[in-house]
């Protein structure tokens, strides 16, 4: 049971629900959340869209890191989110049970293998990265854009699974 109301749009927030409807089909509770306060709405909205939505890593990729950051960090809400956005744009379950349990096996190139575990790793040990780790990247074709992107979707699900947890918000997907 989420610790706070979710809301419905009202003045303030009506268009922004209503680009995220647009987008998901649905406002999901994350942003009905989001809706006590309206600046953080906004950012965060425009933060999935820059993130999620648009530069040069694949948005499987990006879904991906979303995932598995989020299952590394407990976060339910998130995980049946991006199983969820995964579906949507083609996965299988058989393939994100393989992205889950066994990336190496999954379908994605080296840079890209390279860029998830790149990301689940800052996630988890941000501190103990490397300079080889980074070598790795480069050597795969990573750039210091893809990187910065790769890393950006991390640290923006981070910050939803402390929120969506710390609240506890019902799972809508």
């Amino acid at each position: 049971m989420s610790r706070i109301q979710t809301l419905d749009a009202n003045r303030q927030t009506q268009a922004i629900f209503q680009e995220i409807e647009g987008a998901f089909g649905m406002v999901p509770n994350l942003f009905r959340a989001y809706a006590h306060h309206p600046p953080l709405l906004e950012a965060n909205w425009n933060k999935v869209k820059r993130v999620m939505m648009e530069g040069r890593v694949p948005r499987k990729a990006k879904e991906s890191i979303a995932l598995l950051v989020s299952k590394d960090n407990g976060c339910d809400y998130c995980v049946a989110a991006h199983t969820g956005a995964l579906r949507s744009i083609g996965v299988t379950p058989e393939e994100i049970a393989v992205i889950e349990s066994d990336l190496e096996q999954a379908a994605f190139t080296a840079k890209e293998k390279a860029l998830i575990r790149f990301a689940r790793k800052v996630n988890l040990q941000p501190l103990q990265i490397t300079d080889e780790e980074f070598a790795e990247l480069r050597r795969t074709g990573a750039d210091e854009g893809e990187i910065v992107e790769a890393l950006g979707v991390m640290e923006l699900f981070t910050s939803f699974n402390k929120f969506l947890d710390s609240l506890q918000i019902d799972i809508d997907f």
